[in-house]
């Protein structure tokens, strides 16, 4: 309910509820999610409300993202980020609408796979290779692995002289891509290819 910013107690500050709603949000991974085997992340990203100063606005749109690389965890998460928006909305007076699009599923290396290909791996990158942790990035290439055997590699782009610990991650505008690993790139995708289907051709 807009009013004016001198007499806030005229209508419902949806600011206020939003910003209560994102400091909630911090507990239903830290407070009500099982990550002893699964890492889980819920964020928010934009928060647009407003249009002066000193204008309590009707309304706030906020946007955010939910990884986690179990499906029935994801949907507790779901479910816990809706009661708890909803609920302190509630409590603030204001009514909170949460809309959940579910986009990716987990993007899984298929371990036979990954186990066979290693030595194409090896090859291509001049034995260079090494097992990457768990990342929360979001990858369509997981619809084609949940309908066939599949394998996901990174491509490292940082420059050798760079320390890894201290160059920019994507999404970030110090990123710098060495051009070079586009010659490692070539030789990945080739060698896979080739590597795989000699694997299953008959004598």
């Amino acid at each position: 309910k807009q009013t004016h910013a001198g007499r806030p107690w005229d209508g419902i500050d949806p600011i206020t509820v939003g910003a209560q709603a994102i400091v909630g949000l911090q507990t239903v991974v830290s407070r009500r999610t099982d990550i002893s085997s699964f890492p889980s992340v819920v964020s928010i990203g934009t928060i647009n409300g407003g249009t002066r100063y000193n204008i309590i606005p009707e309304s706030l749109d906020m946007s955010g993202t939910i990884r986690s690389y179990d499906y029935g965890i994801r949907q507790k998460l779901h479910s816990d980020v809706r009661q708890t928006v909803e609920k302190i909305a509630e409590s603030g007076g204001a009514k909170a609408e949460v809309t959940i699009i579910e986009k990716y599923d987990p993007t899984i290396n298929d371990p036979a796979l990954t186990e066979k290909m290693l030595p194409s791996l090896r090859w291509a990158a001049g034995g260079d290779v090494v097992q990457g942790p768990l990342v929360g990035g979001a990858e369509d290439f997981s619809f084609y692995a949940k309908e066939a055997p599949g394998l996901f590699v990174f491509l490292g782009v940082t420059p050798r002289d760079q320390d890894m610990a201290k160059a920019a991650p994507n999404h970030n505008p110090g990123f710098f891509v060495d051009e070079s690993a586009l010659v490692v790139g070539v030789r990945t995708l080739a060698s896979l290819t080739t590597d795989y289907l000699f694997a299953g051709a008959k004598p």
